[in-house]
C-alpha cells in the first residue's frame, strides 16, 4: 500500500488508523452477522422453527443489509461518515441488545433482520471502501483487499466465542454481550475528529464524465464533468455486472456457509468442532481475501477472479463429498479451499469500481451494487433452509451454489471493462 502522495509522516500515521479503523468495524458488523450460523441450532431447537423459518431471518438481515449498503452510501455522500457510523453502531447495539429478550418471529425479522442489517451496512464496507479512497492511492487495491478481510477477522473471532458464550451463559446472553460491545464502540465514534478523517490524506483528483460516454472506462477519463452519478452508473453494462457478481457469488457462498455448522453437526462432528471449522473457514478468509488483493495488483484480475471461483467449486464439492466419505481430509480441503475464496472477490471489484466509477457519486454506486449482495445473500440462505424442508438433503443447495458460482465468474469474462478495468486502451469521448 502506498498513501497518497505529497503528505508527509504523520499524515501516514493518520491514514493507517483509518485503515485499522475501517478494517474493525467491517470484523464486527458483519463478523457479527455471520455469526447467525452459530445461533441457528439453538434457535431452532428454543422456539421449534423449522429450517426456512430459522434462516428466514438471516434471509431479511441480508436484504436489509442490501438496501441498507444503498442508504449508507446516500447517507455517506451527502452527510459524511460520522452520521454512517453513529448511526449504524445505534442501530447495532439497539438490535444486539434487545435480541435476547425476543419470543417471536416476527421479532427477529425486524430486530436482527432489519436493524442489524441496516447498522452493519452503515459501518461496512460501504464507506471504508469511501474512506480508504480518501487515503490511499496507489496499492489501492492491496488496501481495500486488507481491509475487506476484517469480515473474515470478525467470523474467526466472533464465531468460536459466540458458541462458547452460548454453551456457557445461553444464547440470549451471548446476544447481550454483543450488543455491550457494540454500545461500546458507540461512545468511542463519537470522539473521534470526524472532520480531518473525511478530509482525506490529500486531495484526490476528481475523475470526470462524460453525459454520452457508453461505458464506466470513458466516464472515469472524460474532462468536463464531474464523475458519474448513480443515474448514470444504472445506464451502464459494467454497473449491472458488478450487480450481478455480487448477486450470484452471494447466492452461492451463503447457499452454503449459513448451513454448514448444521450439515457438519448432522455428518457426526460435534457442535465444538463445526464451529471450529466454521471460524477456520473465517481465519483463512482474512488470508484469501488479502492474498487476492495482492495477486490482483500484479495480474490480470479475471484470471485471479477465475481462480478464486475455482476454490469455491472445489470447497462446495467436498463438502458434498462428506456426507458419503465423512473423515478430516474432505474437511480441512472444505476448510481450506471454501475459506480462501469466500469473499474474495470483493476486493476486486471495490478497486474496479474505484477506477472505473470514481467521482463524489462512488459511495452511492458502490452501495447500489450491494444491493445484489444482499438480495443474493438473502435467497441463497434462505433458499437452502428451504429446499431442505423440503427434500431432507443439501444436495440440492450445492448445486445451486454451483451453478451460481459459475454465473458470477461469466461476468469477469463476457463483459469488457470489468475484464480488463482501467488498463485497457480507451477512446477519448467525443
Amino acid at each position: 500500500m502506498k498513501l497518497i502522495s505529497g503528505r508527509r509522516q504523520p499524515h501516514l500515521m493518520q491514514a493507517l488508523f483509518i485503515f485499522a479503523f475501517c478494517m474493525m468495524m467491517i470484523a464486527a458488523s458483519r463478523g457479527m452477522g455471520e455469526t447467525y450460523a452459530v445461533f441457528l441450532l439453538p434457535l431452532s431447537d428454543t422456539f421449534g422453527w423449522n429450517r426456512a423459518s430459522v434462516t428466514s431471518v438471516y434471509s431479511v438481515y441480508m436484504i436489509s443489509f442490501g438496501f441498507g449498503s444503498l442508504l449508507s452510501g446516500i447517507v455517506f455522500d451527502r452527510l459524511g461518515p460520522r452520521f454512517n457510523y453513529f448511526s449504524g453502531l445505534a442501530l447495532l447495539a439497539g438490535s444486539y441488545g434487545l435480541a435476547g429478550s425476543m419470543t417471536s418471529l416476527f421479532d427477529f425479522y425486524l430486530v436482527i433482520g432489519v436493524c442489524g442489517g441496516v447498522g452493519a451496512a452503515m459501518v461496512g464496507i460501504v464507506p471504508a471502501q469511501s474512506l480508504i479512497s480518501k487515503w490511499f492511492d496507489r496499492r489501492r487495491t492491496t488496501a481495500l483487499s486488507i481491509a475487506y478481510s476484517g469480515q473474515g477477522i470478525g467470523v474467526m473471532l466472533l464465531a468460536p466465542a459466540a458458541q462458547i458464550a452460548i454453551q456457557k451463559f445461553g444464547w440470549q446472553a451471548a446476544y447481550g454481550l454483543a450488543g455491550y460491545g457494540f454500545t461500546a464502540a458507540l461512545v468511542v465514534i463519537l470522539l473521534l475528529p470526524w472532520r480531518r478523517i473525511a478530509a482525506g490524506a490529500a486531495t484526490v483528483p476528481e475523475k470526470t464524465a462524460n453525459p454520452v460516454a457508453r461505458t464506466a472506462t470513458d466516464l472515469a477519463v472524460s474532462p468536463s464533468t464531474p464523475g458519474p452519478s448513480l443515474r448514470q452508473a444504472i445506464q451502464l453494462p459494467e454497473f449491472w455486472g458488478f450487480f450481478v457478481i455480487y448477486g450470484a457469488s452471494a447466492i452461492s457462498i451463503f447457499s452454503v456457509s449459513l448451513q454448514a455448522v448444521a450439515f457438519l453437526v448432522e455428518q457426526n462432528f460435534s457442535v465444538v468442532h463445526a464451529a471450529f471449522a466454521f471460524g477456520c473457514n473465517g481465519m483463512l478468509t482474512i488470508i484469501g481475501i488479502a492474498l487476492t488483493g495482492i495477486l490482483s495488483e500484479r495480474y490480470p484480475r479475471h484470471l485471479i477472479a477465475t481462480a478464486s471461483y475455482g476454490l469455491t467449486l472445489i470447497g462446495v464439492l467436498s463438502l458434498a463429498a462428506l456426507q458419503f466419505y465423512p473423515n478430516w481430509l474432505l474437511l480441512t480441503v472444505f476448510v481450506v479451499t471454501f475459506g480462501l475464496s469466500a469473499g474474495a472477490r470483493g476486493p476486486i471489484i471495490a478497486a474496479q469500481m474505484a477506477e472505473l466509477f470514481a467521482g463524489r457519486g462512488l459511495a452511492s454506486i458502490f452501495g447500489a451494487t450491494n444491493v445484489g449482495q444482499g438480495c443474493g445473500a438473502a435467497f441463497g440462505a434462505f433458499m437452502a433452509g428451504f429446499l431442505f424442508d423440503v427434500t431432507g438433503s443439501y444436495n440440492t443447495g450445492f448445486v445451486m451454489s454451483i451453478i451460481f458460482a459459475l454465473l458470477g465468474l461469466s461476468m469477469f469474462w463476457v463483459i469488457p471493462a470489468i475484464r480488463h478495468g482501467s488498463r485497457r486502451p480507451h477512446p477519448t469521448p467525443r
